[in-house]
């Protein structure tokens, strides 16, 4: 296996109809069937990577931007934007096109933690990443900087270490009625 490796390498990408089976009761697609083919091209990019089964060990936010409609093309794309020892931030771009006006929108992006794993199940080192210029630096440092705020935001608001009174000040205003006991 080697080292490292560059984004480059292992980018994916792929291309769909979407058909009335896609949609829901709005008639638009679905937003579960766009999740479901994120994952898979997150695990596609993650196994090219590493040259491993891998796994999805969360997401980082999803906004829907655009509705995407019955007959567009959607493109979906996939690199590596993150490593670590055995986990890899993957990014992926929705995107759909209308296939009578070519007008093409951004529908979303979001970031797969994807890890992975030997035959028993356990996890698996796997190739560093190999950046080649400031844009993959960026986006490097942005997925650890988003992976360090998401732990520290775990563990902050950790049940065993929570306290009420530290957090009256910024629950003032909202739409909540305290009724503790």
């Amino acid at each position: 296996m080697e080292e490292f490796k560059t984004a480059h390498e292992s980018k994916v990408s792929i291309t769909q109809l979407m058909l009335p089976s896609h949609s829901n009761f709005g008639g638009k697609v679905h937003g579960g069937h766009i999740l479901n083919l994120m994952d898979q091209i997150a695990f596609a990019c993650a196994s090219k990577h590493s040259q491993r089964y891998c796994v999805t060990a969360s997401v980082n936010r999803v906004d829907f931007l655009h509705p995407i409609e019955v007959g567009e093309l959607v493109t979906l794309k996939a690199s590596i934007n993150y490593t670590g020892r055995t986990s890899m931030v993957v990014g992926v771009r929705v995107e759909s096109e209308n296939i009578t006006t070519g007008t093409k929108r951004h529908c979303n992006s979001s970031y797969f933690t994807m890890v992975a794993k030997d035959e028993q199940g356990k996890g698996m080192t796997i190739p560093g990443l190999l950046v080649e210029n400031t844009e993959g630096a960026r986006r490097f440092a942005r997925s650890k900087r988003r992976k360090e705020e998401a732990f520290s935001r775990d563990t902050q608001f950790d049940s065993s270490k929570f306290k009420i009174e530290e957090h009256m000040e910024f629950l003032e205003g909202e739409n909540i009625k305290l009724s503790l006991r």
